[in-house]
């Protein structure tokens, strides 16, 4: 089985990889982010070392159950082959109401049928008040496949 689109990507196929992640993630179902991750894919998040969809499966639901109305934004950095390069923004609070924004970098590689076989993130807080939030749900219709706004 395969998941499209798969390796070697070029620009569009790149593209449609990082925008279905996106998507994916904000949705905040484990189940369904874990789905695209090869059965022994490993990752590095942080300071954090997974090895295998279960594990990826219930870090997801860690991270969902401490980062509340989480919202994602992910552009194409880079990409060859079987590797892309992404740089992301995401926005959360947590239970005491402190918002966050975290700003990062992930490098993807892919196996032939499509899936993430590895991913390395790092990742930077930085605290915001509620009114400087810019990411607010998923992204609009109208902002897909345009040009990577600037990190802020």
């Amino acid at each position: 089985m395969t998941r499209q689109p798969v390796p070697p990507f070029d620009a569009a196929s790149a593209a449609k990889k990082v925008q279905a992640a996106e998507d994916a993630w904000n949705t905040r179902d484990a189940e369904k982010v874990a789905a695209a991750y090869s059965e022994d894919s490993v990752w590095r998040n942080r300071s954090e070392f997974l090895a295998g969809r279960a594990e990826i499966e219930a870090f997801l639901r860690r991270k969902w159950a401490r980062e509340l109305d989480y919202a994602l934004r992910k552009d194409l950095w880079a990409f060859d082959g079987n590797r892309i390069a992404v740089r992301f923004q995401y926005e959360c609070h947590d239970v005491d109401g402190q918002w966050w924004r975290s700003y990062g970098n992930e490098l993807w590689e892919f196996d032939d049928q499509g899936y993430m076989r590895r991913r390395e993130a790092s990742i930077n807080d930085v605290p915001i008040e509620e009114s400087q939030r810019r990411i607010h749900g998923p992204r609009p219709e109208a902002e897909r496949g345009g040009p990577a706004q600037p990190l802020r």
